[in-house]
């Protein structure tokens, strides 16, 4: 404790506590300021658990935090967002707790979309008309990253996020820093230069782009057209790491992917230590396990080899005994084949002999006698039936024969031209007639034709 001694004058000053001092402030400021209308763009909206809004009012030029509690906020539908501009009923206060001038708000009522806001969503629908958020764009995240590098702030908080997130889950991967300013009218173009760097650099083969939550003015360096168009061209892929989970800006939408935070886009492209050495520690043991398997089986398969394996001599024995069969069996086969041929030779002289001509000769010739008399035989008895045939035949046609007819008196009658007359119509008077008797004819002449 430090306090000043007068040596000339004793007597100590008075001193009041800080608490003190802010509370004479409050009193003061609600004295001095009754209820006021204020109107602003809302930025840093909070809702808590215990229901009551914190949030900044702001303009172009200045800031003024706010709250307001659970039972006037209640009344407010629908409730106000990022970047809606309001007029707000309030009265001038003091948070004596940490000394900061505020407003407490009892009524608010919109007045309008902020500038900022509307800027936001002027580019998005911009850029979005002209395809740069579409999917075809995105470019894959590497899954296991050989080289990452950072782009934001080499101060801010978001950088001792991302390594300290990598240095707990894989401390080897490689890191470059891009330092950059990320926030007022320095950072775009600080941003645009460090992804072009990257690319220049050709080292590493994904990025995180990203920096502390904070308002919307704080995080307009990545809703600036030039920063969406660079990260658009950019050949690496990029990861889009601003702010909180509720914090949205167009980077978000131009990049490959999107994380909700910085540490979080650190988990995404780190893999875990712990997990990769559990991983290989099983692999270890499978591979163990498989090599001692192996080594089993192919023991038991030499084992069984040698079971199997026999000395040389005892093979050419066994060869030398198999080709002494062999030999017997094909002398055996020889001599059954030339006895084999030796018979049939016996059973074709025998067949010769059996037909020699000296021996054929007298059995033809008493077959051929014998087939003579046979033929003589069955002439005779063929003719004898021939003539007693031909003899019945003659008297059959004998019987019907005219001349047979002729002989009992019968004659027949010609005309002149030797037509048989069967009717004496055709006759007249004076025709010459010729009359066939069974020996001899008679030429005659008509003296009358009688047809009864």
């Amino acid at each position: 404790m430090f306090t000043e001694t007068n040596p000339t004058n004793t007597r100590r000053i008075h001193a009041i506590s800080v608490s003190e001092l802010n509370r004479q402030a409050r009193t003061l400021l609600e004295r001095s300021f009754l209820t006021i209308q204020v109107e602003g763009e809302i930025s840093n909206f909070v809702r808590p658990s215990s229901g009551h809004w914190y949030f900044t009012l702001k303009d172009d030029k200045a800031q003024v935090r706010c709250a307001m509690f659970k039972n006037r906020n209640q009344l407010i539908k629908p409730a106000p967002k990022q970047g809606d501009k309001v007029v707000v009923r309030a009265k001038v206060s003091l948070y004596e707790g940490r000394g900061d001038y505020q407003l407490i708000c009892d009524f608010m009522e919109s007045s309008g979309s902020g500038s900022l806001q509307a800027a936001f969503e002027e580019l998005k629908l911009k850029l979005q008309a002209e395809g740069l958020f579409d999917s075809k764009h995105k470019k894959p995240i590497p899954a296991h990253p050989s080289h990452i590098g950072i782009i934001t702030s080499n101060t801010g908080a978001a950088v001792h996020d991302i390594l300290t997130v990598l240095k707990r889950r894989f401390p080897g991967l490689p890191i470059t820093i891009y330092p950059t300013s990320v926030q007022g009218d320095e950072a775009p173009a600080q941003i645009c230069k460090a992804i072009i760097l990257a690319e220049v650099h050709q080292t590493c083969d994904v990025l995180i782009l990203g920096r502390g939550g904070g308002s919307l003015e704080d995080l307009w360096a990545f809703n600036t057209e030039d920063v969406a168009r660079t990260v658009f061209d950019c050949d690496i892929p990029i990861i889009s790491a601003v702010g909180h989970e509720v914090d949205v800006v167009i980077t978000d939408f131009i990049a490959d992917t999107r994380a909700p935070t910085p540490s979080a886009a650190a988990e995404m492209l780190s893999p875990d230590q712990h997990q990769l050495k559990q991983r290989l520690a099983l692999l270890e043991q499978r591979l163990i396990r498989h090599i001692e398997q192996k080594l089993k089986t192919t023991a038991l398969s030499i084992q069984h080899s040698k079971t199997r394996l026999r000395h040389p001599g005892q093979k050419l024995n066994e060869q030398a005994q198999r080709l002494d069969h062999l030999e017997a069996k094909l002398l055996n086969g020889i001599n059954a084949k030339i006895i084999n041929a030796k018979h049939q030779q016996q059973q074709l002289l025998s067949r010769v002999k059996a037909l020699s001509p000296t021996k054929l000769l007298p059995l033809k010739e008493e077959q051929i006698h014998s087939l003579q008399q046979r033929l003589t035989q069955s002439v005779h008895t063929l003719l004898q039936q021939k003539s007693f045939k031909l003899g019945s035949l003659s008297s059959q046609l004998n019987t019907v024969s005219p001349l047979a007819t002729l002989e009992r008196g019968y004659a027949i009658v010609k005309d002149e031209h030797g037509t048989v007359i069967q009717d004496a119509s055709t006759t007249q008077k004076g025709d010459v007639i010729e009359s066939q008797l069974y020996k001899g004819r008679l030429r005659c002449r008509v003296d009358e034709v009688i047809t009864e």
